[in-house]
């Protein structure tokens, strides 16, 4: 793996920069638990689940559009007693979780000021604009980066327009991810590097089975390995 040809290194910010993943997966079983009534907790999550999936190419990543999809849910369960209670639960939830506090994650701002040194840096990542933004400048990182991307999908297409913006070749380009889906195969697929950092809590869309076996990519535990090996 011949690193030198590395010119920019692009960051995922959700559960790569910050916590993020937690926060879905805490409002899931709040919102299955409000609904009990109506059905299983198990069931209730992955139903939620199947109508955020669905919604995806209608509303996109984020908060705003999993709070839509936990009311569609809430309405498919509930029929005709969907009442104000639950709505306002749901709508509460949402606008909870778009005021949590953005927890950096460890290492981050170390390696960020290092890498930064030698790097230019951007932020690559998918979401609600107005929220990725917010959590962005919250987070106290803006000033590590050159650039921040924030696309309605990471996919090869994507990658390629970023890498083009940025006037830079596919070899010179280094993504850095928890997401195998978004962050590390379209990537590779261009032609550029791919680190894997994993999260604690993956969501389900995100995950992949296959294992990875490429000469540019490359499985870290933690952020901070990145300083021994750029």
């Amino acid at each position: 793996m011949d690193l030198n040809t590395i010119k920019v290194i692009a960051f995922d910010a959700d559960d790569t920069l910050w916590v993020n993943e937690t926060f879905f997966r805490d409002a899931e079983i709040a919102f299955a638990k409000h609904l009990l009534d109506y059905g299983d907790e198990e069931d209730i999550v992955r139903m939620l689940l199947d109508t955020e999936i669905r919604n995806l190419d209608t509303y996109g990543y984020g908060i705003k559009g999993f709070t839509l999809s936990m009311l569609e849910t809430a309405h498919r369960l509930m029929g005709d007693k969907m009442n104000a209670e639950t709505t306002s639960f749901i709508l509460d939830k949402g606008k909870q979780m778009l005021a949590e506090p953005v927890e950096v994650l460890p290492h981050i701002e170390e390696v960020l000021e290092e890498l930064s040194k030698k790097y230019k840096l951007v932020v690559a990542t998918k979401g609600d604009l107005l929220d990725q933004e917010r959590k962005l400048i919250k987070s106290g990182l803006i000033d590590y980066f050159h650039h921040v991307e924030i696309v309605s999908d990471k996919k090869e297409t994507q990658y390629k327009k970023l890498v083009k913006h940025l006037d830079i070749e596919p070899q010179e380009f280094l993504m850095i991810g928890n997401s195998l889906k978004s962050d590390v195969i379209p990537v590779l697929a261009m032609g550029g590097y791919a680190f894997h950092i994993p999260f604690h809590t993956t969501w389900t869309h995100e995950q992949v089975d296959d294992e990875i076996n490429h000469s540019k990519f490359r499985a870290l535990t933690n952020a901070k390995e990145l300083l021994d090996i750029l």
